[in-house]
């Protein structure tokens, strides 16, 4: 496996639809995403309407060292004022991956929005990844959370129905994860 540096030095072809735009560049001496700009036509803004999805291409082609992926992750600001969001966050650029960045955005908004070229539309994130070994077994070992999935841990209701003993603690455990149920559009396990 490759060795990984503190601080990758990751190549950039900037494409032909690309070449007045800046590069990739971290906004704060802390930050830890560069951000990525739409390279659309000036003249030919993209408008988004609520719902709709968009590959928005940056005219960036990396160059990642093995070792490494970018993370292309929604922008704070974009998602807060506007609803719009990188639709498959993070979306993830191979080491490997010679193509133009593009970047998913969807508009979960109310209004339409308007993307220009130039504008900052997501933030990438260069961070080191491992690859496994997979092992296929038998069974695997047991656990305190065993096959609970999602919204199994870390909530009231659930503490509370695992520490009941009685039959009226377990009838308000029930209850509760009942009523919490009807709230949630994810079905529980």
């Amino acid at each position: 496996m490759a060795t990984v540096s503190r601080k990758p030095r990751v190549r950039l072809l900037r494409l032909p639809h690309a070449a007045d735009l800046p590069i990739p560049a971290y906004q704060t001496a802390q930050a830890a995403g560069l951000d990525l700009s739409a390279a659309v036509p000036a003249d030919a803004p993209l408008t988004l309407a609520p719902g709709a999805r968009a590959l928005v291409p940056t005219g960036l082609v990396m160059e990642l060292p093995p070792g490494y992926e970018g993370q292309v992750r929604p922008r704070s600001g974009l998602a807060a004022r506007h609803g719009v969001t990188v639709l498959n966050s993070p979306g993830t650029i191979d080491a490997d991956y010679r193509g133009e960045v593009q970047v998913i955005l969807v508009n979960l908004g109310a209004e339409p929005f308007t993307i220009t070229r130039g504008e900052r539309i997501a933030q990438l994130v260069i961070a080191p990844v491992v690859q496994a070994t997979l092992a296929e077994v038998k069974a695997v070992g047991a656990t305190a959370r065993g096959s609970g999935g999602f919204g199994s841990t870390g909530t009231k209701p659930n503490a509370a129905k695992s520490r009941a003993t009685t039959g009226g603690q377990k009838r308000k455990a029930a209850t509760s994860t009942a009523a919490r149920s009807k709230k949630s559009p994810i079905p529980r396990r």
